[in-house]
């Protein structure tokens, strides 16, 4: 690839209605991950900026299957990566075919086997929000494994803080692991409020050996407290309309709306409960950090600055 001045922007992180249900047991009763429909979340990312789109549905490719005729589009997906003890970690995982997704949702409850078999495959792939409480439980020592196996790291998530990211992003520099970024919208306004440069990419192929060469710059936004509350909000305003909509054909479908019905008193509590789960990624962020920095062979001196936190530290590896 050319050193020129060209350069492609792609979102490498995005949800669809293909997500599935909510990650909780009892709320995916009643509500999906996302509402956004395939072509909508095309045409946003498209209006928005972006050179090429990708979906990354949870363990799906149904989704991006639905936009692969459109162009400058390839198929990609969050792959949930089991771990011992109910632990997980979230891989974005990138330019599949539909053999390929096949075989990683066979190996995904045996890391090892997986991390190998996306290597010799030759297929991008990072580790998401890894300073994340949210996103499922792990472990300091949980990221380990994908920072020696995998080429990249989700270094600036839309959904996560300036410190969550940063914290993300010291991390990946101490096993020399390259950054990338993803706006992780579960609705269309946040589509493409962080994604990831490729320099000198002129066309798709281009810019995905790119991805595969680390040849990435996080760009965009970050997450807030404000933007994680309204994205649940319209989430769950999809829910109700969704469940209204089933409720007028489907006994149980009316019985499960007749439910949500009940809960209308709850949601002026929202922020509240948002403010709550702010506050909780915010400490699982420094806390696991700061046992990731302890547990590397060279001690990082992280000092706070006005623009975040710094400087990168030299290559290190896990201990």
């Amino acid at each position: 690839m050319e050193e020129t001045g060209a350069a492609m922007r792609c979102d490498l992180h995005v949800h669809s209605v293909h997500s599935g249900p909510l990650g909780r047991a009892l709320l995916g009763r009643f509500g999906k991950e996302s509402y956004s429909e395939p072509r909508e979340v095309y045409d946003v990312a498209r209006s928005r900026g972006m050179d090429l789109v990708t979906l990354t549905d949870h363990d799906s490719i149904e989704g991006a299957l639905a936009i692969g005729a459109l162009p400058g589009t390839f198929v990609s997906e969050e792959v949930t990566c089991a771990l011992p003890e109910g632990r997980e970690l979230h891989l974005g995982v990138f330019d599949i075919g539909e053999g390929q997704h096949e075989r990683i949702a066979r190996l995904r409850s045996d890391p090892e086997a997986l991390f190998s078999y996306l290597a010799e495959e030759g297929i991008p792939a990072c580790v998401n929000h890894p300073f994340s409480a949210l996103t499922g439980k792990r472990e300091t020592v949980d990221l380990r494994l994908p920072l020696e196996s995998l080429p990249l790291i989700e270094a600036r998530n839309g959904m996560m803080s300036r410190r969550a990211n940063d914290y993300a992003a010291l991390a990946g520099g101490s096993a020399g692991t390259a950054g990338l970024g993803g706006s992780d919208a579960h609705t269309l306004a946040s589509v493409a409020h962080a994604f990831t440069v490729v320099r000198g990419a002129r066309n798709r192929e281009e810019f995905l050996e790119g991805l595969r060469r680390g040849l990435t710059i996080p760009a965009g936004g970050h997450g807030s407290y404000a933007r994680l509350t309204a994205d649940v909000a319209r989430v769950i305003g999809g829910a109700y309309a969704d469940n209204a909509r089933q409720a007028l054909g489907d006994r149980g479908a009316a019985a499960r709306f007749a439910i949500m019905l009940a809960t209308i008193p709850i949601l002026p509590f929202l922020p509240l409960i948002t403010a709550v789960i702010h506050a909780n990624e915010a400490l699982f962020a420094v806390r696991h950090f700061r046992q990731f920095r302890s547990a590397t062979t060279l001690r990082m001196k992280v000092r706070e600055t006005p623009g975040g936190f710094g400087p990168t530290p030299a290559p290190s590896v896990l201990g």
